[in-house]
């Protein structure tokens, strides 16, 4: 995304950008933001001397309906004119969606005849009152659709009512429905035609064209395909799942209309030329164990599974290199060694998987209870001690005192070091650049002064166990 406005949206957090599903936030001017847009290639082409311009444009209307309208009028059109077209009574408003060269190559995909009597004319451009007028009626479809779906549901008919457009001038409704078997709707018709005052037409969609229109979320997490970019609905059937070894379970395969998923048909044709390599599934293999069957393959890893006829309970994982030096064998009426000794033969790859080195990917890592305080006390207490070094540099192991096994409290706890002979706890060992006591010391004779006295044996034990406090005289 290369351009300043491929940004999210403040309203919706709606991504957009040119890759954004739909959602372009140029306004679909490069063609991409609408599959209702279209980029016109030709534009800039100058035509031969003596060369006319293609008076045919495509104008588009509600829906993504799209229709081939003349300009006998000679009208200066440019995309995204309003114009008013003939209709079928009166008029309707569309928008130039095309024009120019292109919708030569359009009519000829659509199958459309230059001199069809499809191909209507094009009025006028459209003027305030018209496009007054077509948005007065815009606005009334969302009731019309309300009030209709109430009388359909008045005469209990087995259809649904999806969407109502009215055309430009307000003369004509067209009701889009979608429904499983034929209805006989000619009595709605009368009722519709009475509560509206106005002409109904009855105009059948598919379930792809209705999902289109609503939109969705498909089952791969992104909008649909046929709502963003889909125009054309090519036909997909089970067979397409069976060559891409799919299950073919209807629930997975189907897609949010209820029909078969239209990117089953994406990847088809990777999948038939990865085949042609692979032999065929009826194929019956000849072993010195027995006759083996084709069970299931794997087409993008080359690995196929076979079984025997008479024991069909263990699987046996081939390459397709040994398959084919099997069918090879076979060809020469001699029989191939048993699967067993194939499948020992075949390498699997080490898939490396995400260490979990710190754990934090795992759901119960807050779980684990906590250990108790009184545990940790008690942890502590059974802690083996080290033993005291002397002043002489032997080791004495820690006495014991038995007058001192009841509770301590916790100022006696805090002073433990001292009765130890361990020295000051929070003295902490010295580091490089700090005067030992020893260059004190002599600085201190330097100058005159006599030195401090060392207090290291203050807390001197007397042999009964009980500690001294004495402080000794300066």
């Amino acid at each position: 995304m290369s351009c300043s406005s491929c940004s999210t949206k403040k309203d919706g957090g709606v991504p957009n950008g040119c890759k954004s599903n739909g959602n372009c936030g140029t306004g679909g001017s490069c063609g991409s933001g609408s599959k209702l847009a279209v980029f016109d290639w030709l534009s800039n082409m100058t035509l031969p001397s003596g060369e006319a311009p293609f008076n045919i444009y495509e104008v588009r209307f509600k829906n993504g309906r799209k229709h081939f309208f003349k300009n006998t009028e000679n009208l200066t059109l440019s995309m995204g004119d309003v114009v008013a077209v003939e209709s079928s009574p009166g008029h309707d408003i569309g928008t130039v969606s095309l024009g120019g060269e292109l919708v030569k190559v359009q009519m000829k995909k659509k199958k459309v005849a230059f001199d069809s009597e499809d191909v209507k004319k094009i009025y006028r451009k459209a003027s305030q009152k018209d496009i007054d007028k077509w948005q007065s009626v815009r606005e009334k479809e969302v009731e019309t659709q309300r009030r209709g779906r109430e009388i359909l549901g008045r005469l209990g008919l087995k259809m649904k009512l999806s969407d109502v457009e009215y055309q430009g001038d307000g003369n004509k409704a067209t009701f889009y429905y979608t429904a499983e078997e034929r209805v006989d709707f000619r009595q709605l018709i009368r009722d519709l035609a009475s509560a509206f005052s106005i002409r109904v037409e009855m105009k059948q969609v598919g379930l792809r064209q209705e999902a289109a229109r609503l939109g969705g979320i498909g089952s791969c997490g992104r909008e649909l395909c046929c709502s963003t970019w889909l125009t054309d609905f090519r036909k997909v059937n089970t067979a397409a799942a069976r060559y891409q070894q799919l299950s073919l379970n209807p629930l997975k395969l189907s897609g949010q209309c209820g029909k078969l998923k239209c990117c089953l048909n994406f990847e088809l044709d990777t999948y038939l030329d990865a085949l042609k390599a692979f032999p065929r599934q009826d194929l019956v293999l000849k072993t010195e164990s027995g006759f083996a069957v084709f069970v299931k393959m794997d087409i993008f890893k080359q690995q196929l599974w076979y079984t025997y006829k008479d024991n069909s309970f263990k699987w046996f994982k081939l390459s397709l290199a040994q398959v084919q030096e099997i069918i090879n064998l076979n060809k020469n009426n001699e029989d191939g060694a048993p699967l067993e000794d194939y499948e020992s033969d075949v390498v699997e790859e080490v898939k490396i998987d995400f260490e979990n080195v710190v754990g934090q990917d795992s759901l119960t890592r807050f779980d684990a209870p906590k250990q108790k305080k009184g545990k940790r006390r008690n942890n502590n207490r059974n802690r083996k001690k080290p033993n005291v070094v002397a002043k002489g540099g032997k080791q004495h192991p820690p006495k014991k005192h038995p007058q001192n096994k009841g509770k301590q409290h916790p100022q006696k706890k805090a002073r433990a070091p001292f009765e130890k002979g361990e020295g000051n706890p929070k003295k902490q060992p010295q580091k490089k650049g700090k005067p030992t006591p020893r260059s004190t010391e002599a600085k201190s004779n330097q100058s005159g002064e006599k030195p401090k006295p060392r207090r290291n044996n203050r807390n001197k034990r007397k042999p009964n166990g009980k500690p001294t406090n004495e402080k000794k005289s300066e």
